[in-house]
């Protein structure tokens, strides 16, 4: 059983020597005092970074530098530890030339993203003929003064009646509040529905980012397990009858995050069930609606008739473009006014000159035209990627093909430290996600890889550098 680690660390932050440097040396010093011994077991990043009073992403990167210096090793699904055998010492200036470098010389030539759309196919023609009709009308000084906290009108009856008729779902003007992407729509869900001492189940592996929202609002996270139907929902209930103060849960159902897989329409009635049962609100993140390659996407949790405490939230950024924010978050009528009332607080309104600009790119066709030409493009890009897989790493990784997203899910086939294959790729000029980024715990031994902002060449040749060094 790993033990919380009471070592003190004394952190300055009006140095000049990095946070994550200072947390570094900490380590070694308690290392070559005696304090740490071989072998001995350090919390979590996140257990750590609450302890400093850090972010976590500080703490991984401490632990980045010391792994790679072979300080500390890491086991799958036990943890990090200090290493048997310790190397000899480097000196601060060494070290932190070492890293200045890094960063300056290893500047990845390749990225496999999380899954990002190609921006070169963004419409950003139309999008700017759209942006100077608008400004080209005689009522154009209307749309300069301030407008709704819950997005234009016109914008959001356009959404309402997408996702009535195409995701099956069946909801009014005031249950709508549009905004600035996801992640907004995610900080403020948090801090209209969760409080301090507040439980939420999360999935894990899953997205960390919704993670930092809902810790921000001070609530605390209970990771399930995602299996190859999606969510451990025995799980779920477990954690259900042992804690009376859950009032939430955080699901990527439709391609989940990191794995893509889709949760079976056994557990999504299940979880309903549980949901009306124990009061909690199933927040519903759909990412990647758009992107499915299959005979149709499968409908949300929130369109179910019985399903009375939801929360869907949605983007249109990878739509259009990542650059441009805008998501939207659906919930009761209830919801939504606190929803309104705390973006007030953090952003008056929305970019309404924007939202008229994509609306009338709805209107128009050219969204929907655009889409049904992405998602060639796209089907055609993950047919290819697969076949790299297939080809080069056939005998060292087991996936499936995802049936949507822009990513995929691979797991190596034998035991490897997922943490220096990480390190290696990106030494090569090849960067990945850290398996770290989206674990609850250890990293989980796994990867993710977008494809679709890359070309076939660009593909090949990060596939063939994972397959040298697996």
């Amino acid at each position: 059983m790993l033990r919380p680690w009471s070592l003190e660390i004394q952190l300055d932050k009006k140095s000049d020597k990095a946070l994550y440097l200072q947390i570094a040396d900490a380590i070694i010093n308690a290392v070559k005092s005696g304090k740490l011994t071989k072998g001995n077991a350090l919390p979590g990043s996140r257990q750590l970074g609450a302890l400093l009073n850090v972010n976590r992403n500080t703490v991984i990167e401490a632990l980045d530098v010391l792994i790679a210096e072979g300080w500390l090793i890491t086991i799958d699904r036990k943890g990090t530890f200090i290493a048997d055998v310790l190397p000899e010492i480097v000196s601060d200036k060494k070290r932190e030339t070492k890293a200045n470098a890094t960063s300056e010389e290893t500047k990845p030539y390749l990225t496999f993203d999380d899954g990002h759309p190609d921006s070169s196919l963004a419409p950003t023609n139309d999008l700017a003929r759209a942006y100077r009709e608008i400004f080209s009308r005689k009522s154009r000084w209307q749309i300069m003064g301030y407008s709704n906290e819950f997005g234009d009108i016109e914008f959001r009856k356009a959404i309402v009646q997408m996702l009535n008729f195409k995701r099956g779902m069946n909801i009014t003007l005031d249950q709508i509040c549009i905004t600035r992407g996801s992640q907004m729509a995610m900080y403020l869900a948090s801090h209209c529905l969760l409080s301090k001492g507040d439980f939420i189940m999360i999935e894990n592996p899953g997205y960390q980012p919704a993670w930092e929202a809902f810790e921000n609002a001070n609530a605390q996270l209970l990771p399930v397990a995602v299996t190859s139907d999606g969510l451990d929902i025995d799980q779920v209930e477990v954690y259900l009858k042992k804690y009376p103060t859950i009032k939430a849960i955080y699901v990527t159902p439709h391609h989940q995050f990191p794995t893509t897989v889709t949760l079976s329409l056994k557990k999504r009635l299940r979880l309903i069930e549980l949901s009306n049962q124990y009061n909690f609100t199933i927040i519903e993140d759909d990412y990647d609606n758009e992107f499915h390659f299959g005979q149709r996407p499968v409908l949300p949790i929130s369109s179910y008739d019985n399903a009375k405490n939801f929360v869907y939230i949605g983007t249109l950024s990878k739509i259009v473009a990542p650059a441009l924010r805008i998501g939207y978050l659906v919930s009761a009528a209830e919801n939504i006014q606190k929803v309104g009332k705390h973006r007030k607080i953090i952003d008056v309104q929305g970019d309404n000159i924007m939202e008229e600009a994509v609306l009338q790119l709805i209107n128009d066709g050219k969204i929907k035209r655009h889409l049904k030409k992405t998602n060639l493009i796209y089907k055609s890009k993950r047919d290819y990627f697969e076949r790299l897989l297939t080809e080069h790493l056939k005998d060292k990784i087991t996936f499936s093909r995802p049936e949507g997203g822009l990513a995929f899910w691979i797991v190596p086939n034998s035991e490897i430290d997922v943490l220096a294959t990480f390190e290696k790729l990106q030494r090569s000029g090849i960067k990945i996600m850290s398996p770290q980024k989206f674990s609850f715990g250890p990293a989980i031994s796994g990867f993710r890889l977008g494809y679709a902002s890359l070309t076939e060449k660009q593909m090949e040749e990060g596939i063939r550098a994972l397959a040298k060094i697996l």
